[in-house]
């Protein structure tokens, strides 16, 4: 996948329209049901997709890992992404994917790539709200289109693909360690929190809970926008304000039905709302990323997982 600048504006700019694009590829036939779905990744998280290259194992490596390769002076993991969601492919992969999120870089092996296809974030489910969802899904796409007619999308949680081949929970768990409970926000208020990983919100409910912090975590953007204007109505109701109430927000950017973008976006640009400190936590790292974030107006922005770095952000965000 060749990406020049121009590509690279376009997809960021798709961001104020609450949509994006979702790199489409199978993964051979399901071995229970014998039948080969369409799975999904956000394009932002897709550097490049290329020929599978000469392919090193490496002795003791985790399950799953089919070696390490060389791609332009980088040695980075190569995973075997068919056999890790239960598929045969139909034949030897050819091709992988190589992705850049969380501030690491690896590959997985795919059967096909299909096609790149322009989505709004409203087509998007929860896999936690779908008969369709298991762990390693985090949400569902709706295709209509001419190309590919009425079809379902399983969009994979690459953060939980990932903490199951190379866990990094120890990590976790060694930096909350340094952790303090110091923070002061104002009594009977809450931080409210979104993220549609299952993983992402338990490193994220550890790390809060640690910092002392009175904390409620939902699933998508538009749960957080819904659950804001339900405190807000409350506190109007309680004499107080919404400042009362919840002293910070925390969004991912990727969720269905409406991402952090336009979260972030429809908090400042609501003058009830607009003085709520938003941090962003996302695995989507990279200058194109944090100057979009700078853009909307959040407040603070970091990139999963790091229990140190977010405690941090937070302590200077609640400063402010």
């Amino acid at each position: 996948m060749h990406t020049t600048q121009k590509d690279i504006d376009e997809r960021t700019n798709l961001t104020s329209l609450n949509q994006f694009e979702l790199l489409l590829f199978k993964l051979g036939k399901d071995q229970n049901r014998n039948v080969s779905e369409l799975f999904g990744i956000n394009v932002f998280k897709v550097r490049e997709i290329v020929a599978m290259p000469d392919i090193t194992p490496v002795v003791g490596a985790p399950a799953h890992t089919v070696g390490v390769a060389q791609l332009r002076e980088q040695v980075i993991p190569v995973y075997d992404l068919p056999t890790i969601v239960n598929c045969k492919p139909e034949k030897e992969p050819t091709l992988m994917i190589v992705t850049e999120f969380a501030r690491s870089t690896q590959a997985f092996a795919v059967d096909s790539v299909e096609d790149i296809v322009r989505l709004d974030w409203n087509q998007v489910i929860s896999a936690e709200a779908s008969e369709m969802g298991n762990s390693l899904v985090t949400s569902i796409a709706k295709l209509k289109d001419e190309t590919h007619g009425d079809q379902l999308v399983q969009v994979l949680d690459v953060e939980e693909i990932l903490q199951r081949i190379s866990p990094v929970k120890h990590e976790h768990q060694n930096q909350l360690k340094t952790v303090e409970p110091t923070f002061k926000i104002k009594a009977g208020s809450i931080v409210l929190a979104a993220d549609d990983s299952a993983m992402a919100r338990a490193l994220l409910e550890q790390s809060l809970r640690k910092m002392g912090l009175p904390h409620e975590i939902v699933k998508t953007g538009k749960e957080a926008w819904d659950r804001l204007r339900v405190i807000a109505e409350t506190a109007q109701r309680e004499g107080k304000s919404i400042h009362d109430k919840v002293s910070l927000v925390i969004t991912d950017l990727e969720m269905p039905e409406m991402d952090g973008f336009t979260l972030t976006r429809q908090i400042k640009q609501t003058p009830e709302f607009k003085d709520i400190p938003v941090v962003i936590h996302s695995s989507l790292s990279g200058s194109t990323n944090e100057e979009h974030v700078r853009r909307v107006g959040a407040d603070g922005y970091v990139v999963k997982f790091s229990a140190e770095e977010l405690s941090a952000m937070l302590e200077r965000t609640l400063a402010k």
